[in-house]
């Protein structure tokens, strides 16, 4: 395994680890925001899972000019 593909293997899996914990936190966050603001909880809960997937739009940007 080259170093690049090892830094490349490293990047995806800790992008997965804060995804999955993200997502599994997502419900009890959401609901909490929603006791004080349902319109608040929607867009705390659009704001989370609109970064999950900015980070690969981002990444894969990064890619695209090395």
């Amino acid at each position: 395994m080259t170093p690049e593909a090892k830094s490349q293997a490293i990047a995806a899996a800790v992008i997965l680890v804060c995804a999955i914990v993200v997502i599994y936190f997502l419900p009890t966050v959401v609901l909490a925001i929603g006791n004080y603001s349902p319109a608040l909880a929607v867009v705390v809960g659009a704001a989370l899972l609109f970064c999950f997937f900015a980070v690969f739009w981002l990444r894969a940007r990064y890619q695209r000019r090395k």
